[in-house]
């Protein structure tokens, strides 16, 4: 896919990095020179332009890409700007970072296709970790519900996953069950892989390194992890 990237701080350099070494073709533009010259060896190519200036936006190719990242954070003037610059041509796959409430209020506003709140997820995620002292990966599908993915504590292993009765004792619906295979490359070097294993024999135990992955309430993950 392809990708314009406008705000080249740490969250943006991040973001077209990862993405760029992901295969995406990414464009990048900053008003800073310096921000410019330390991705454009990374990344397809990388303009050093005012994007809040209405000429200066129109060299980028706003409407030969899948999406355009508004990146820009600290400056709220800017952000707001630059998102109403592109709304005005009509820009279709319009995705904007939102440091604070009112700076998402503004942007919902504009009914862009999606607001990126980075810094109140990697706070939710750090609560997460403090909470539950584990490491999880978490997706919010509505304000109290999560389908989260965890590693299974060592008191599940040895069970049966249908003994589990997460669903009947917590509320907890579990998706799926990712197991840890030990496999070997072509050159003979071993490395671990997780597959999703959606249906489990009746005599295949829960082991050592898998991980389940489950939907519900906020609530019941806290009351399932108090209960271990």
């Amino acid at each position: 896919m392809k990708y314009i990237i406008i705000g080249l701080g740490n969250y943006g350099h991040v973001l077209a990095e990862e993405l760029s070494a992901l295969g995406h073709e990414v464009i990048g533009a900053d008003v800073s020179a310096g921000r410019v010259d330390s991705l454009k060896e990374k990344i397809a190519t990388a303009f050093v332009i005012d994007a809040t200036d209405e000429q200066a936006l129109s060299v980028l190719p706003l409407n030969s890409v899948d999406v355009v990242i508004v990146a820009i954070g600290e400056n709220f003037g800017a952000s707001i700007r630059v998102v109403a610059l592109l709304k005005q041509k009509k820009v279709q796959h319009i995705y904007a970072r939102a440091i604070d409430a009112v700076h998402r209020s503004v942007l919902e506003a504009f009914e862009l296709e999606r607001i990126l709140t980075p810094e109140e997820d990697a706070a939710r995620g750090l609560v997460q970790l403090l909470e539950f002292g584990a490491d999880m990966e978490t997706f919010r599908v509505a304000p109290d519900y999560y389908v989260v993915k965890f590693t299974v504590p060592d008191k599940f292993i040895g069970y049966y996953a249908n003994e589990l009765n997460l669903d009947e004792e917590f509320g907890l619906k579990m998706l799926a069950l990712k197991r840890a295979e030990t496999l070997k490359n072509c050159l003979g070097i071993s490395y671990v892989e997780r597959n999703v294993r959606n249906e489990l024999p009746e005599n295949d135990l829960i082991q050592v390194g898998d991980q389940l992955v489950c939907y519900g309430r906020y609530k019941a993950f806290q009351k399932f992890w108090k209960a271990l």
